[in-house]
């Protein structure tokens, strides 16, 4: 699903040059839920925005199913996410001006899915993350949970081959964390590749396999018992 080769990323201004990530090589298998570790100011964010295509390496190779991909031009890098990957984020990241069912329909108006099939999957994602009540609601009327789980409907209601989490549990309490990792746990059940970065080993704990990094190298791999 993903391979990298000695990945090196490097963000430079007129006076400094500070490697992020620095020859890192992993694999992850297709169906595989991993967690990414490390201090704040590992490179954890920015090999993931490598990994959802937000970003390019500064070297290195970066394979998606067998393809390259990690010298993709801006409009290429957008239109390969489209469908293939999937994001949820700590910050939730959803617009304030559109209701929950207005969210989770988005990804499927950028894919152009007729208004028929996008209604049905609408309907049947946000009763899949029990949000259906919620759906003509605008997200400052939502808990961060119920906000959460809109965020996941988002993210899946392509069918993405990958999903990427960034702190997905980090502005929750400790019943809807679970709830939240319970969600994903589901979905990589049913074949959904997921790649999340976490400050939490709870969390972590959650994942197949966890990949700790320091100064933008991965210094540890362990494999969880599940």
């Amino acid at each position: 699903m993903i391979k990298i080769e000695s990945l090196k990323k490097v963000f430079r201004t007129e006076e400094v040059e500070t490697v992020a990530l620095n020859s890192i090589s992993m694999q992850v298998a297709k169906g595989e839920f991993v967690a990414i570790m490390g201090p704040s100011g590992c490179g954890k964010s920015t090999l993931l925005n490598i990994l959802g295509l937000l970003d390019n390496p500064s070297s290195g190779h970066y394979f998606l199913d067998n393809t390259e991909v990690g010298d993709l031009k801006e409009k290429e890098r957008t239109q390969t996410r489209k469908g293939n990957i999937g994001f949820v984020f700590q910050s939730f990241n959803l617009i304030e001006e559109m209701t929950v069912y207005e969210n989770v329909e988005l990804p499927l108006t950028y894919l152009k899915v007729k208004a028929s099939e996008r209604k049905q999957r609408i309907e049947e994602t946000l009763k899949r993350m029990s949000i259906s009540h919620r759906a003509n609601h605008f997200p400052n009327q939502l808990s961060g949970g119920q906000q959460q789980r809109v965020a996941i409907a988002r993210a899946v209601i392509a069918n993405p081959k990958l999903i990427l989490a960034d702190e997905p549990t980090g502005n929750l309490d400790s019943k809807n964390g679970k709830d939240v990792m319970d969600l994903l746990t589901e979905l990589n059940r049913e074949g959904t590749t997921i790649v999340m970065v976490t400050h939490s080993q709870r969390d972590a704990d959650f994942a197949h396999r966890t990949i700790n990094l320091f100064d933008g190298q991965i210094v540890i791999e362990t494999e969880n018992l599940l």
